[in-house]
């Protein structure tokens, strides 16, 4: 077989005579080399799309991570946005105030139908005391009624112990709104059948009692039933402050400039208003 093999590369490298030879063979063997073959490319292959598909597998996951992250942060954009123009809101109002204001957040709040009662995050270590006035962008909201350290309670002017003196910003016609214990709505029991009230008339608050300061809107008149049979009307009112979804406030100092936060010296702002008019 050796002797046979050397003769034929001898012969093939001297002559071609055998190429057709060699053709023939190699159309005969063909077939044999590819079923040989087969096996190990259909190997590779697998392997190559097994290693192929995993790494999409992994590509598409970190990708469903990554858009999940990015939904996320816009959801959270949107929320910052949505903050930014709440905060931007208060700061023009406090602008229009024209007078010291401080910003608090919401805590918590107690909506119980004999109570509106929220949590802020500014006390008495920020120079915050009772009764002072809160308004949101829109409107009043409340007043402080107890002052802790690093918090403070507001009664809404819907809370039904709460009562506020305004006047109908039209005619100056002057009356008392009180909490009816809904959140959009307040109470005017004190006007007469022929009042000089109209439905969409402003309510402001006329600065009698001193608890609010002159001028600050309160509410919309929505509605007025007379009662023929009573001696006053039947007469509700929507407030401007949007309570249901109240997450900034403004606390405001009407007449007293609050001393500088964080300073061991700092006095209460009833202390120093106090000092002031004494003579």
């Amino acid at each position: 077989m050796l002797l046979i093999s050397i003769a034929l590369l001898t012969l093939d490298h001297r002559s071609s005579r055998i190429d057709n030879t060699r053709s023939i063979l190699s159309i005969i063997t063909y077939p044999i080399q590819v079923i040989v073959s087969f096996p190990i490319e259909f190997f590779e292959q697998v392997t190559e799309i097994t290693f192929f598909s995993s790494e999409l597998r992994k590509d598409n996951d970190s990708l469903k991570q990554e858009l999940l992250a990015s939904r996320v942060k816009l959801l959270k954009f949107d929320a910052l946005t949505n903050e930014n123009i709440r905060l931007r809101g208060l700061l023009e109002n406090s602008f229009k105030l024209g007078e010291q204001v401080l910003v608090a957040e919401l805590l918590s709040v107690n909506l119980v139908p004999y109570e509106h009662v929220m949590v802020v995050n500014k006390g008495s270590r920020f120079g915050v005391h009772e009764k002072q006035s809160v308004l949101d962008s829109n409107g009043i909201v409340g007043q402080v009624v107890r002052s802790l350290p690093l918090s403070s309670e507001v009664m809404l002017i819907t809370d039904p112990n709460h009562a506020i003196p305004v006047q109908v910003n039209r005619n100056g016609l002057r009356t008392i709104a009180i909490g009816s214990g809904r959140l959009d709505r307040l109470i005017l029991p004190f006007l007469p059948n022929n009042a000089d009230i109209l439905p969409g008339d402003l309510l402001v608050s006329s600065g009698l009692g001193g608890a609010f300061p002159q001028g600050y809107p309160v509410a919309v008149v929505d509605s007025f039933t007379v009662q023929p049979n009573k001696p006053f009307a039947n007469i509700s009112a929507t407030p401007k402050a949007r309570l249901d979804r109240i997450r900034e406030i403004l606390i405001v100092w009407s007449d007293v400039t609050p001393v500088p936060i964080h300073t061991p010296e700092r006095k209460n702002p009833q202390e120093i208003k106090d000092t002031q008019d004494a003579p």
